[in-house]
């Protein structure tokens, strides 16, 4: 018979899906939109293969780090991690409304941090941090976050910059090979969103399954990924063009060329971090890289700099706001229970 907790919590893990491609799938194809290479329609036909096909191809890294952050019994999980989830959809809800692109993975992480500490104590997280270079619990996770915005940016302004040189001795097919290269980048971007994003709520099933005895490994059933990757897409459809409005305008107006260096610093960025296992925000990726392109073109005062500064904001104060829901979500599931 299965547990109505853990449907409840297999349900949020799904609704997070949903909301994280409310914010980060609609990344990967707002330079696409805002440049005007790509109508809607065809941008999120694109995004949706693309993250389908990201989560089945890459493997799951980033589901194994995310599954193992916390530590507690199997009689808590349900209660740990639902609240976890129910705080972090809450917070992706709050600043989607507000068009700000906010980090699913922070939320996530903070959530489940928040709800362990309150079950458990210190003794209830995984606190880790590099192994072999690669990240591993809580502390690797955020030392991921941290880095790689600044990548991004960085990744971005090298591109524009080689793409302005290029550009100086370009033909009348600069314009094509351009718009074709930001149809390429953007499936790309896509791609490594599945590969990360998806595998966030996966890790957290997996986990889920894992302590009720259904599954013997944190190996999520394909089933699991499947469900993981539509939410995502339905997500990117449903709620995506509040965050599209401001990362392809609200951050700084570009060109196609300008698009396809976001894009393209990007996704290399996200696709690396995927096969390593690190949790990345797109949405602060993507983000940094638009920064980056203005800076790369030496257009900082085209950048909007209050836009930047709210989103700035917004990823501050996301890990504490959500582990504070998170431990008040825990305390009210187990008074129901």
């Amino acid at each position: 018979m299965t547990d109505a907790g853990l449907v409840v919590a297999v349900i949020l893990a799904v609704a997070f899906t949903a909301t994280n491609g409310f914010h980060d799938a609609a990344n990967s194809i707002a330079a696409l939109v805002a440049t005007r290479t790509a109508t809607p329609l065809q941008a999120v036909l694109l995004a949706s293969a693309f993250n389908l096909l990201g989560p089945l191809l890459l493997g799951t890294a980033v589901a194994t780090t995310i599954g193992g952050i916390v530590r507690v019994t199997p009689s808590a999980a349900n209660q740990v991690i639902g609240a976890g989830l129910a705080a972090a959809v809450a917070w992706n809800l709050a600043t989607w409304w507000r068009g700000l692109p906010s980090s699913s993975a922070q939320a996530l992480v903070g959530g489940l941090v928040g709800a362990a500490l309150a079950e458990g104590g210190v003794h209830a997280v995984n606190w880790g941090g590099l192994r072999g270079g690669l990240p591993v619990g809580f502390v690797g996770t955020v030392a991921s976050l941290v880095i790689s915005p600044p990548l991004g940016a960085l990744g971005a302004l090298v591109v524009i910059r080689s793409l302005r040189r290029l550009a100086r001795q370009a033909t009348r097919r600069w314009d094509v090979l351009v718009r074709g290269g930001q149809w390429a980048t953007s499936a790309a971007l896509a791609f490594s969103h599945g590969a990360n994003d998806a595998q966030k709520a996966i890790g957290v099933i997996a986990a889920l399954l894992l302590a009720d005895g259904r599954i013997s490994s944190l190996a999520a059933p394909t089933w699991v990924t499947v469900m993981c990757a539509v939410a995502l897409t339905a997500g990117t459809a449903l709620g995506g063009w509040r965050i599209i409005r401001t990362v392809g305008r609200g951050i700084y107006r570009f060109q196609p060329v300008e698009g396809l260096a976001s894009t393209a610093a990007s996704a290399a960025v996200i696709f690396g971090a995927s096969v390593v296992g690190a949790p990345t925000s797109t949405s602060q990726v993507v983000a940094s890289s638009v920064v980056g392109v203005g800076g790369g073109r030496w257009r900082w005062r085209h950048v909007h700099w209050h836009v930047v500064r709210q989103m700035g904001l917004a990823w501050m104060i996301t890990l504490p706001i959500t582990a504070a829901l998170a431990s008040l979500a825990f305390e009210l599931w187990r008074l129901v229970t």
